[in-house]
């Protein structure tokens, strides 16, 4: 099967957003009990959060280089995630409704940068239409159907549910996608707010739908009707299966957070933290185990497939990166470094860039502290600095990729797009070390290649090796060249 994943994706560099938490606007009306916008946030307080408080801050994006923001939902829910979905088709007015998300697809487009949102298509919630008519009326309902119903009363505020929900849990009743009505529903959510605006879908746990026709149904629907669209999945694993091309472009690529943390801390990674986290288990790497991982990974789907991973650190799902590497910003900049120099669509969690810290769910979701005094702003420039340079050189974003060496702590690897080269270096280890790499015929003898990130310094090409490369411990750099 030829794989056609979307172009633009491949020249993206994602935000993502969970709402309730980056920015909140006066202009959106707002229910009394929020908790402090600085507190420690709670299992079901809101802040306050909203779309146009996005907006507000839609020229910080731009500075630090975004070009597409990943929405955690945005659907009327009564949770502060809203991975509980009352109505497919409003916006929550707590995030300032739909008059508000028509506001920020339109000044995000505006501004070239797209807008991907999250979907929630395996389970609803009890305040869901649907299921609360078939919990009102019990077998009466004619809404039985929609869900795996096994007997009344439902139970679905005391006792052992009786009906299927997402992991047992009775908030999140699971949908039943054989239904033609439930699947023609979802359809129809996902063609719609593609009519709206947004450039893709981001879907929730769709290992749970265990239906390829459902996705294949899905992808058809939403291409027709945006042939550009982004469709990616929340698989925690290797997906060959659902990036064969008839269903998903990408899906979230914990598999290259697993190896960053293991590799750039060093080992020196908080294993209870991970040990909790969805991506477990972590083991600590070296640089053959870390380039191993890499080849393993890239080797797993087609380049098209490749070259639109969305590659992220962590996640509202995960703990903050900073805080699994034990406060070592080392540690996350050098995962940052890689992350925009391999393939794939590199991912921001809104808030690393300034160093944000956070344990395990809900503290990987704190607000984002808009008084500059308290960022890392060193951090935060190198971020930027990064997203420059992966904007600069098309060869890093849909380059060909090679491993050029993997010793101890140091890995080496070639980008190369024409005639443009790019050769990253990145030493995970705590002592500055000089390598001499072997080009494997990835350099043409006679080239020069000049740093234009980390530490200043120039290699020459000649009887295919590279000339001898310092690095600083725990530092990384990228040379390149443009004929």
């Amino acid at each position: 099967m030829n794989i056609t994943t979307p172009e633009w994706v491949r020249h993206a560099i994602f935000y993502q957003i969970f709402p309730d938490r980056f920015a909140k606007s006066a202009r959106v009306e707002k229910p009394a009990n929020l908790e402090p916008w600085d507190s420690k946030p709670t299992v079901h307080g809101f802040k306050g959060g909203d779309l146009r408080g996005i907006v507000d801050h839609f020229d910080y994006l731009r500075d630090l280089g975004i070009n597409a923001i990943y929405l955690n939902p945005v659907f009327q829910s009564a949770s502060n995630h809203r991975y509980h979905t009352h109505d497919y088709f409003k916006i929550d007015p707590i995030l300032g409704g739909d008059e508000a998300f028509d506001h920020l697809i339109k000044q995000a487009h505006k501004r070239d940068i797209r807008v991907v949102i999250d979907g929630v298509f395996n389970h609803a919630s009890r305040g869901f239409y649907q299921f609360n008519h078939a919990l009102e009326n019990g077998a009466g309902s004619p809404y039985l159907d929609w869900f795996h119903i096994h007997g009344f009363p439902l139970h679905a505020y005391e006792g052992t549910p009786k009906y299927d929900s997402w992991w047992g849990i009775p908030d999140l009743p699971k949908f039943n996608t054989g239904t033609p009505a439930v699947r023609e529903y979802l359809m129809r959510v996902a063609e719609y707010w593609i009519e709206r605006g947004i450039d893709g879908w981001r879907l929730d746990v769709p290992a749970e739908i265990n239906d390829d026709s459902f996705w294949q149904e899905f992808r058809r629907r939403v291409k027709a009707k945006n042939p550009d669209a982004y469709v990616v999945g929340e698989i925690w694993h290797e997906a060959q299966r659902w990036l064969a091309g008839d269903q998903f472009d990408a899906v979230m690529n914990y598999v290259y957070t697993r190896a960053a943390i293991g590799f750039f801390t060093h080992g020196k990674f908080d294993h209870h933290l991970t040990a909790d986290a969805g991506y477990a288990p972590v083991t600590k790497l070296n640089a053959q185990d870390f380039a191993y991982s890499i080849n393993i990974m890239l080797g797993l789907y087609a380049r098209a497939v490749n070259e639109v991973q969305l590659n992220l650190v962590d996640s509202h799902d995960t703990p903050r990166y900073l805080t699994v590497a034990k406060g070592d910003v080392n540690a996350l900049r050098l995962s940052m470094l890689c992350m925009m120099t391999l393939p794939g669509a590199p991912s921001i969690y809104y808030g690393d860039e300034i160093g944000m810290l956070g344990g395990c769910d809900p503290d990987c979701r704190r607000s984002f502290n808009w008084d500059e005094a308290t960022w890392n702003t060193e951090l935060r420039d190198a971020i930027k600095a990064m997203i420059k340079l992966r904007k600069k050189h098309r060869a890093l974003r849909d380059g060909e990729f090679k491993v050029l060496f993997a010793e101890g702590m140091t890995v080496a690897y070639a980008r190369r797009r024409d005639d443009e080269h790019a050769v990253v270096v990145l030493n995970a280890g705590d002592h500055p070390t000089e390598i001499v790499i072997h080009t494997n015929g990835e350099i043409p003898d006679n080239m020069t290649l000049k740093s234009v990130l980390g530490h200043r310094a120039s290699a020459q090409a000649s009887g295919g090796v590279l000339s001898a490369i310092s690095v600083p411990a725990r530092d990384g750099m990228v040379l390149t060249h443009h004929a």
